[in-house]
């Protein structure tokens, strides 16, 4: 593993994360399955903010006019996506949504001083925590979609608990915004079990979002390794997995916007990319 350098950490407090590289506020993903590219190993998600099984949300974010846009089926496309169309110059940067409110908005606004558009896969925990996230990623132009409830290994659950994890994340999204989310992912792995392939799909995501690129962010390698992670694989259509609350990813956005920028690529929500 690449070490945090002094640089990196300056970088990221620059940045206005406030945290130093490596600070574990992210749900991290472990991939017990692989993707059509890099697969990752990691820990253990911080513990939620709110307690399991939960049956309250937070307080209520600000109403928008704008219908949040809901789950759409893509004919031709598998039941799990890992990249788009290779014939476009256009790559998804998707990011794991959990952690500290201050990254996610400086992430968020990095990608838009950049025109760049993302897609956020929310925990229902930290919707539950931050409810206006939901809302202030809908309103930057971004895709919002469910990372599961609990952020758990949901392949290893048996089908009543994965059914829940799958649903309650939906239902926050349904009050905090009138849609159940574009995209669904699974928890802790790259690619849904044919059992959580069903769930979801019974849950309304006709298409599980997997990536072809891992920048391994969670493992906290550095901004650099971050950076050289995403750039040395990405190309036409790529999926990029990486996450919200770590420090490392708000270092390394710029200099992998600005890497895309270079070979003519621009980062779109994942239903742009796909559609």
């Amino acid at each position: 593993m690449v070490r945090v350098t002094s640089t990196d950490r300056r970088a990221a407090l620059r940045a206005g994360a406030g945290l130093v590289a490596g600070g574990a506020f992210a749900g991290a993903c472990s991939t017990s399955g692989s993707a059509s590219g890099p697969s990752s190993g990691a820990p253990p998600g911080p513990p939620s903010s709110v307690p399991s099984g939960s049956p309250s949300f937070g307080p209520s974010a600000p109403t928008s006019p704008r219908a949040a846009p809901a789950p759409r089926a893509f004919p031709g496309q598998p039941a799990q996506i890992t990249h788009g169309p290779r014939g476009r110059p256009r790559v998804a940067l998707t990011f794991h949504g959990q952690g500290e409110p201050a990254l996610a908005e400086t992430l968020l606004g990095e990608a838009e001083r950049h025109g760049a558009r993302v897609t956020v896969l929310a925990v229902g925990t930290w919707l539950d925590a931050h409810p206006g996230l939901a809302r202030r990623i809908l309103d930057g132009g971004h895709d919002l979609g469910n990372h599961t409830h609990r952020h758990l290994d949901i392949n290893a659950m048996p089908e009543a608990r994965a059914r829940a994890e799958i649903e309650e994340c939906a239902l926050r999204l349904k009050r905090l915004t009138g849609s159940v989310g574009t995209w669904f992912r699974p928890s802790r792995t790259a690619r849904a079990s044919p059992l959580v392939e069903r769930l979801a799909r019974a849950a309304g995501y006709p298409h599980v979002l997997s990536y072809d690129v891992d920048s391994l962010d969670f493992t906290s390698p550095g901004a650099t390794a971050v950076t050289a992670n995403v750039l040395r694989e990405v190309r036409d259509g790529s999926v990029v997995s990486l996450h919200f609350g770590y420090a490392d990813t708000v270092a390394a956005l710029p200099a992998v916007l600005d890497g895309l920028t270079r070979r003519g690529l621009r980062a779109v929500t994942t239903t742009e990319l796909i559609g």
